[in-house]
Protein backbone atom coordinates (compact mmCIF):
# COMPACT_ATOMS: atom_id res chain seq x y z
CA UNK A 1 0.00 0.00 0.00
CA UNK A 2 1.32 3.46 -0.87
CA UNK A 3 2.21 5.59 1.74
CA UNK A 4 -0.47 8.71 0.88
CA UNK A 5 -3.49 5.63 0.66
CA UNK A 6 -2.37 4.51 4.07
CA UNK A 7 -3.09 7.36 5.59
CA UNK A 8 -5.85 8.25 3.82
CA UNK A 9 -7.67 4.82 5.40
CA UNK A 10 -5.90 5.51 8.83
CA UNK A 11 -8.34 9.37 8.85
CA UNK A 12 -11.37 7.57 7.28
CA UNK A 13 -11.16 4.55 10.27
CA UNK A 14 -10.59 7.07 13.12
CA UNK A 15 -13.15 9.43 11.54
CA UNK A 16 -15.21 6.23 11.10
CA UNK A 17 -14.37 5.73 15.14
CA UNK A 18 -14.80 8.66 16.65
CA UNK A 19 -18.49 9.18 15.03
CA UNK A 20 -19.64 5.54 16.34
CA UNK A 21 -18.53 7.18 19.68
CA UNK A 22 -20.75 10.57 19.01
CA UNK A 23 -23.42 8.47 18.28
CA UNK A 24 -23.25 6.77 21.52
CA UNK A 25 -22.67 9.51 23.29
CA UNK A 26 -26.16 10.91 21.61
CA UNK A 27 -28.07 8.04 22.33
CA UNK A 28 -27.26 7.93 26.25
CA UNK A 29 -28.16 11.51 26.36
CA UNK A 30 -31.32 10.58 24.60
CA UNK A 31 -32.00 7.56 26.76
CA UNK A 32 -31.59 10.05 29.94
CA UNK A 33 -33.78 13.15 28.46
CA UNK A 34 -37.05 9.97 27.98
CA UNK A 35 -36.47 9.16 31.59
CA UNK A 36 -39.52 10.13 33.71
CA UNK A 37 -39.70 13.40 35.37
CA UNK A 38 -42.29 15.02 37.70
CA UNK A 39 -44.82 16.44 35.36
CA UNK A 40 -45.60 20.14 36.60
CA UNK A 41 -49.41 19.92 35.50
CA UNK A 42 -50.44 18.16 38.14
CA UNK A 43 -51.80 19.38 41.16
CA UNK A 44 -49.84 19.07 44.05
CA UNK A 45 -51.26 16.55 47.05
CA UNK A 46 -51.97 18.55 50.27
CA UNK A 47 -53.27 17.18 53.60
CA UNK A 48 -56.45 17.25 54.53
CA UNK A 49 -57.71 19.55 56.28
CA UNK A 50 -59.78 19.04 60.52
CA UNK A 51 -62.81 21.11 59.40
CA UNK A 52 -64.90 20.07 56.82
CA UNK A 53 -67.42 21.89 53.96
CA UNK A 54 -70.91 21.88 55.11
CA UNK A 55 -74.29 22.80 54.18
CA UNK A 56 -76.90 24.91 56.78
CA UNK A 57 -80.35 23.35 56.14
CA UNK A 58 -81.44 26.41 55.73
CA UNK A 59 -80.17 27.64 52.70
CA UNK A 60 -82.92 24.72 50.83
CA UNK A 61 -86.00 26.18 52.82
CA UNK A 62 -88.31 26.18 50.23
CA UNK A 63 -86.93 22.84 49.07
CA UNK A 64 -87.59 19.28 50.34
CA UNK A 65 -85.17 17.12 51.15
CA UNK A 66 -84.83 14.84 48.05
CA UNK A 67 -83.39 18.00 46.30
CA UNK A 68 -81.42 19.29 48.85
CA UNK A 69 -79.74 15.51 48.63
CA UNK A 70 -79.54 15.38 45.38
CA UNK A 71 -78.00 18.83 45.16
CA UNK A 72 -75.44 18.13 47.84
CA UNK A 73 -74.37 14.91 45.82
CA UNK A 74 -73.87 16.64 42.76
CA UNK A 75 -71.14 18.94 44.55
CA UNK A 76 -69.62 16.22 46.75
CA UNK A 77 -70.84 17.93 50.14
CA UNK A 78 -71.04 15.59 52.88
CA UNK A 79 -72.56 17.04 56.17
CA UNK A 80 -76.00 18.68 56.62
CA UNK A 81 -76.97 20.83 59.35
CA UNK A 82 -81.01 19.07 59.79
CA UNK A 83 -83.80 21.89 59.94
CA UNK A 84 -86.81 20.78 61.07
CA UNK A 85 -88.81 21.11 57.89
CA UNK A 86 -87.25 18.45 56.23
CA UNK A 87 -87.17 16.64 59.86
CA UNK A 88 -89.81 17.70 62.48
CA UNK A 89 -89.05 18.26 65.98
CA UNK A 90 -91.98 15.62 67.26
CA UNK A 91 -90.38 13.46 64.92
CA UNK A 92 -90.42 9.52 65.90
CA UNK A 93 -87.45 7.29 65.90
CA UNK A 94 -89.36 5.34 63.12
CA UNK A 95 -89.21 8.77 61.02
CA UNK A 96 -85.53 9.76 62.15
CA UNK A 97 -84.14 6.08 61.00
CA UNK A 98 -85.77 6.68 57.59
CA UNK A 99 -84.65 10.12 57.12
CA UNK A 100 -80.98 8.76 57.76
CA UNK A 101 -81.10 5.96 55.57
CA UNK A 102 -81.99 8.60 53.06
CA UNK A 103 -78.87 10.86 53.87
CA UNK A 104 -76.87 7.75 53.98
CA UNK A 105 -77.82 6.81 50.68
CA UNK A 106 -76.27 10.15 49.01
CA UNK A 107 -73.27 9.63 51.48
CA UNK A 108 -74.21 12.62 53.58
CA UNK A 109 -74.72 12.96 57.23
CA UNK A 110 -76.79 15.25 59.49
CA UNK A 111 -73.65 16.37 61.88
CA UNK A 112 -76.50 19.26 64.18
CA UNK A 113 -79.71 20.31 64.18
CA UNK A 114 -80.98 23.63 63.95
CA UNK A 115 -81.32 26.68 64.28
CA UNK A 116 -84.22 25.66 66.83
CA UNK A 117 -85.64 29.05 68.62
CA UNK A 118 -86.52 28.33 72.50
CA UNK A 119 -89.25 30.64 74.18
CA UNK A 120 -89.52 28.40 77.42
CA UNK A 121 -88.65 25.85 79.39
CA UNK A 122 -90.77 23.82 77.63
CA UNK A 123 -89.44 24.50 74.05
CA UNK A 124 -85.65 24.02 75.70
CA UNK A 125 -86.63 20.17 76.65
CA UNK A 126 -88.48 20.01 73.35
CA UNK A 127 -85.54 21.26 71.59
CA UNK A 128 -82.59 18.72 73.32
CA UNK A 129 -84.64 15.60 73.35
CA UNK A 130 -85.42 16.32 69.31
CA UNK A 131 -81.29 16.01 69.36
CA UNK A 132 -80.40 13.15 71.19
CA UNK A 133 -83.21 11.55 69.37
CA UNK A 134 -81.65 12.74 65.74
CA UNK A 135 -78.54 11.25 67.51
CA UNK A 136 -76.22 15.00 66.97
CA UNK A 137 -73.71 16.24 69.07
CA UNK A 138 -74.04 20.05 68.12
CA UNK A 139 -77.87 22.14 68.87
CA UNK A 140 -77.70 24.89 66.99
CA UNK A 141 -80.06 26.85 69.35
CA UNK A 142 -82.01 30.93 69.90
CA UNK A 143 -83.16 30.17 73.41
CA UNK A 144 -84.36 33.64 75.33
CA UNK A 145 -81.52 34.94 77.44
CA UNK A 146 -83.36 34.37 80.81
CA UNK A 147 -83.27 30.57 79.64
CA UNK A 148 -79.65 30.57 79.80
CA UNK A 149 -79.59 28.82 83.41
CA UNK A 150 -82.20 26.17 82.52
CA UNK A 151 -80.47 25.13 79.02
CA UNK A 152 -77.20 25.17 80.80
CA UNK A 153 -78.26 21.90 82.98
CA UNK A 154 -79.17 20.44 79.73
CA UNK A 155 -76.48 20.33 78.09
CA UNK A 156 -75.11 19.00 81.26
CA UNK A 157 -78.18 16.40 81.10
CA UNK A 158 -77.55 15.48 77.69
CA UNK A 159 -73.75 16.55 76.73
CA UNK A 160 -75.07 17.94 73.59
CA UNK A 161 -72.81 21.26 72.58
CA UNK A 162 -75.45 24.18 72.26
CA UNK A 163 -74.23 26.83 69.32
CA UNK A 164 -76.37 30.17 69.64
CA UNK A 165 -77.01 31.29 66.37
CA UNK A 166 -76.24 35.26 65.86
CA UNK A 167 -78.61 37.20 63.60
CA UNK A 168 -76.30 40.26 63.12
CA UNK A 169 -78.86 43.54 63.09
CA UNK A 170 -81.71 41.70 61.71
CA UNK A 171 -82.58 40.50 65.38
CA UNK A 172 -82.26 41.64 69.21
CA UNK A 173 -81.10 38.73 70.56
CA UNK A 174 -77.36 37.67 69.89
CA UNK A 175 -76.65 40.00 67.58
CA UNK A 176 -73.33 39.37 67.16
CA UNK A 177 -70.33 37.23 68.28
CA UNK A 178 -69.37 39.53 71.45
CA UNK A 179 -72.71 39.08 72.75
CA UNK A 180 -72.67 35.51 72.66
CA UNK A 181 -68.98 35.38 74.27
CA UNK A 182 -70.26 37.45 77.09
CA UNK A 183 -73.10 34.94 77.79
CA UNK A 184 -71.64 31.97 78.18
CA UNK A 185 -68.23 32.59 78.63
CA UNK A 186 -68.34 31.85 82.67
CA UNK A 187 -70.42 28.89 81.83
CA UNK A 188 -70.68 25.37 80.98
CA UNK A 189 -67.64 24.78 77.70
CA UNK A 190 -70.42 23.28 75.51
CA UNK A 191 -72.18 26.52 75.38
CA UNK A 192 -70.90 28.35 72.87
CA UNK A 193 -71.46 29.97 69.38
CA UNK A 194 -72.46 28.93 65.49
CA UNK A 195 -70.37 32.22 64.15
CA UNK A 196 -72.27 33.42 61.29
CA UNK A 197 -69.40 35.57 59.83
CA UNK A 198 -71.72 37.45 57.02
CA UNK A 199 -74.58 38.54 59.95
CA UNK A 200 -71.61 39.03 62.15
CA UNK A 201 -70.21 41.40 59.76
CA UNK A 202 -73.42 43.33 58.76
CA UNK A 203 -73.79 43.67 62.24
CA UNK A 204 -70.54 45.94 62.14
CA UNK A 205 -68.76 43.29 63.95
CA UNK A 206 -65.09 41.82 62.47
CA UNK A 207 -65.79 38.45 61.96
CA UNK A 208 -62.33 37.03 61.68
CA UNK A 209 -60.84 38.81 64.49
CA UNK A 210 -63.82 37.59 66.66
CA UNK A 211 -62.51 33.88 65.31
CA UNK A 212 -59.65 34.53 66.68
CA UNK A 213 -60.63 35.59 70.23
CA UNK A 214 -63.65 33.33 70.42
CA UNK A 215 -62.42 29.98 68.11
CA UNK A 216 -62.69 27.63 71.49
CA UNK A 217 -66.16 28.35 71.64
CA UNK A 218 -66.96 28.00 68.28
CA UNK A 219 -68.97 24.99 67.73
CA UNK A 220 -70.41 25.86 63.92
CA UNK A 221 -69.50 28.27 61.65
CA UNK A 222 -71.95 29.86 58.91
CA UNK A 223 -70.32 30.54 55.69
CA UNK A 224 -71.60 33.20 53.41
CA UNK A 225 -70.10 36.54 51.87
CA UNK A 226 -72.01 39.99 52.24
CA UNK A 227 -71.99 43.18 50.32
CA UNK A 228 -70.71 45.27 53.58
CA UNK A 229 -70.98 45.74 57.22
CA UNK A 230 -74.32 47.57 57.71
CA UNK A 231 -77.79 46.44 57.97
CA UNK A 232 -78.56 47.30 54.79
CA UNK A 233 -75.64 45.29 52.77
CA UNK A 234 -77.01 41.56 51.60
CA UNK A 235 -75.52 37.99 51.56
CA UNK A 236 -73.77 37.30 47.84
CA UNK A 237 -71.92 34.50 46.35
CA UNK A 238 -68.84 33.77 48.03
CA UNK A 239 -65.67 35.87 46.71
CA UNK A 240 -67.96 38.69 45.35
CA UNK A 241 -68.83 40.36 49.02
CA UNK A 242 -66.24 41.94 51.04
CA UNK A 243 -64.96 39.02 53.53
CA UNK A 244 -60.87 38.26 53.37
CA UNK A 245 -61.94 34.28 52.27
CA UNK A 246 -57.98 33.40 52.27
CA UNK A 247 -57.07 34.77 55.67
CA UNK A 248 -60.27 32.94 57.36
CA UNK A 249 -58.52 29.73 55.79
CA UNK A 250 -55.76 30.13 57.33
CA UNK A 251 -57.42 31.04 60.77
CA UNK A 252 -59.12 27.44 60.76
CA UNK A 253 -56.16 25.95 59.97
CA UNK A 254 -54.03 28.60 63.31
CA UNK A 255 -56.45 27.50 65.32
CA UNK A 256 -57.52 23.93 64.62
CA UNK A 257 -61.03 24.34 63.97
CA UNK A 258 -62.36 21.21 63.69
CA UNK A 259 -66.10 21.49 63.18
CA UNK A 260 -68.10 22.19 60.06
CA UNK A 261 -68.50 25.34 57.92
CA UNK A 262 -71.47 25.67 56.48
CA UNK A 263 -72.69 27.41 53.49
CA UNK A 264 -75.83 29.15 54.46
CA UNK A 265 -76.92 30.86 51.19
CA UNK A 266 -79.56 32.99 51.29
CA UNK A 267 -79.50 35.25 47.43
CA UNK A 268 -82.00 34.34 45.18
CA UNK A 269 -83.57 31.73 47.27
CA UNK A 270 -85.98 30.38 45.30
CA UNK A 271 -83.63 29.10 42.59
CA UNK A 272 -80.50 29.11 44.53
CA UNK A 273 -78.48 25.96 42.48
CA UNK A 274 -75.80 28.53 40.53
CA UNK A 275 -74.83 30.68 43.18
CA UNK A 276 -74.97 27.67 45.74
CA UNK A 277 -72.05 25.99 43.01
CA UNK A 278 -70.18 29.11 42.18
CA UNK A 279 -69.68 29.94 45.93
CA UNK A 280 -68.50 25.57 46.85
CA UNK A 281 -66.17 25.91 44.38
CA UNK A 282 -64.60 29.67 45.15
CA UNK A 283 -64.35 28.04 48.77
CA UNK A 284 -62.87 24.79 47.70
CA UNK A 285 -60.47 26.66 45.51
CA UNK A 286 -59.74 29.37 48.12
CA UNK A 287 -58.26 26.02 50.56
CA UNK A 288 -56.59 24.30 48.00
CA UNK A 289 -54.40 27.78 46.82
CA UNK A 290 -54.24 28.97 50.37
CA UNK A 291 -51.86 25.84 51.25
Amino acid sequence: MKRRTFIRTSITCATALALSGTNETIKAADYKQKKPSKNHTFKTSHPKDTFHLGMAGWTFHKFDLEKTLETMKQLDIHYLCIKDFHLPLDSSEADISKFHNKLAESNVIGYGVGPIYMKSEAEVDRAFAYAQRVGVKVLVGVPNYELLDYVEKKVKQYDIKLAIHLHGPDMPMYPNAEDIWNNVKIRDARMGMCLDIGHNLRYGSDSLSDFKKYHSRVFDIHLKDVTGNTKADKSIELGRGCIDFPLFVKLLRKYNYTGSVSLEYEKDMSNPFMGIAESVGYFRGICYATY
